[in-house]
């Protein structure tokens, strides 16, 4: 390797880059002041800090994570949503859109279903077994509710109990709640959610299918199709109470179900654990996805736009009324792909660059974005490109995000770094007679004091 000459304050300094790296620079004599000892510091942090901030713009913008999928478990059979039950026994509950819910207890997956109604679904394309989802307090009831589409396909809402077994559903406990019927084979939607606030369950509807929405239904008030619903399932009123609070129980026209309306198929959404934020991502028709943001404190009524809208763009002609239309914080057009999957945002511990981070996907693309607020506006960022179809994430009691491949394959969402790396390191400015070595330089960078001074005294 190269020697570097130079002279410092008189007295000749020679060292090669790996010793310099090795023992620091040697700057000595009586006629060496501080005070261009601390500007070459200054520079020093400058550089590094100029350096690290370069590198992770080349990655999609300064903080965002680098994401990287760890393998969980296998030999599933097209996995369609993933949630735990909120009891404190660490199981994820794994729907497989043919009929059976599956459980990884202790990072197993367990031999006998937790519930297998496979018998009473219609199976698949975008119909089946499409959601499980467990009320506040579930290890006290032991029921649970499930979406799926019965054999003539209309839409089912039922709710089951738990056996004696804790990993074993009673098949023969099945409670219809709702039934909808689906004029068609698409667009069935399909997400159960409990709101982490009010206790209600929320209901995803897709408008009914075919194409473009023939039949208007996501805008008719009047149909529960192309909507997000909310009732009160746990009142204890059979089969379900209207909540008081929903946004149409006065309005002529409306159903009193309907907390938003204006969606073509919303396939995944979900509630920030934290600010209990609603997430919606919308499937869209021929060229946009999107993803929808409802704040906490809505008292919901929200129309979303379709089939005025297609993401942010008219989709009924050149010109669309866009009056009282939300539109939507994300959206991609078809070129990155063609069906999205609404995902969660990451509020675990291990990896403190997702803390905030909305994670979605694409189903056809294998893409992975992360979507956050930055003031008032939104990022989004391609930040993972996969060879999965993501049919769905999900995450456990602690907070950590899984990703599911259709193909059978669950998932762990990690970064790699599991800290937030501290782009400018601490040096201390010592006496000479310390020599207090420099930390080693960023990874393919080389940036060292020596050479750094050479420059800066034009040498």
């Amino acid at each position: 390797m190269r020697n570097l000459a130079m002279r410092e304050c008189g007295h000749p300094v020679r060292r090669s880059l790996g010793a310099v790296a090795a023992r620091g620079s040697q700057v000595t004599g009586p006629a060496c002041g501080w005070a261009w000892v601390a500007c070459a510091v200054l520079l020093v942090l400058a550089m590094l800090w100029a350096s690290w901030a370069g590198a992770a713009v080349a990655q999609g913008g300064a903080g965002w994570p680098e994401p990287v999928l760890n393998s969980v478990v296998g030999g599933l059979q097209s996995p369609v949503h993933i949630t735990h039950a909120g009891d404190g026994s660490g199981r994820l509950f794994v729907v497989e859109q043919t009929g059976r819910i599956r459980i990884v207890k202790g990072g197993v997956l367990l031999g006998t279903p937790f519930l297998d109604i496979s018998d009473r679904i219609s199976c698949c394309g975008e119909r089946g077994l499409l959601s499980v989802t467990f009320p506040p307090g579930y290890a006290s009831k032991g029921h649970f509710y499930v979406d799926y589409t019965q054999q003539s396909g209309d839409t089912v809402v039922a709710r089951y109990s738990v056996s004696a077994n804790p990993d074993v559903a009673n098949r023969d406990s099945e409670e219809v709640l709702l039934t909808i019927a689906q004029p068609y084979a698409n667009h069935n939607g399909g997400q159960l959610a409990f709101g982490p606030v009010d206790g209600y369950l929320y209901i995803g509807m897709g408008d009914g299918g075919s194409g473009g929405d023939p039949q208007n239904r996501a805008q008719n008030p009047g149909e529960l199709l192309g909507k997000i619903l909310r009732i009160d399932v746990e009142s204890g009123i059979h089969p379900y109470a209207i909540p008081p609070t929903n946004p149409y129980t006065q309005t002529v026209g409306y159903r009193a179900e309907i907390w938003a309306l204006g969606l073509r198929n919303p396939w995944r959404f979900s509630f920030d654990r934290q600010t209990n934020d609603l997430y919606i991502a919308d499937v869209g028709q021929d060229r946009y996805e999107e993803v929808n943001f409802q704040a906490a404190s809505s008292p919901g009524g929200e129309n979303y736009g379709w089939r005025i809208m297609e993401g942010s763009h008219c989709y009924s002609g050149p010109t669309c009324d866009q009056t009282g239309l939300v539109l939507p914080v994300a959206e991609y057009d078809h070129s990155l792909g063609c069906s999205v999957t609404g995902g969660i945002v990451y509020r675990g511990h291990d990896y403190p660059r997702m803390q905030g981070v909305y994670f979605y996907g694409d189903y056809c693309s294998g893409r992975i974005w992360g979507l956050r607020r930055a003031g008032t506006a939104w990022q989004s960022s391609v930040l993972l490109t996969t060879a999965f179809s993501i049919s769905t994430f999900g995450e456990d009691e602690s907070g950590h995000v899984y990703v599911a491949d259709y193909g059978g394959d669950i998932y762990l969402l990690g970064d790699v770094l599991a800290t937030t790396p501290t782009p400018t390191p601490t040096l201390l400015l010592t006496p000479a007679a310390t020599r207090t070595p420099l930390p080693s330089p960023l990874p393919g960078r080389g940036i060292y004091l020596p050479i750094i001074l050479k420059a800066w005294r034009g040498q």
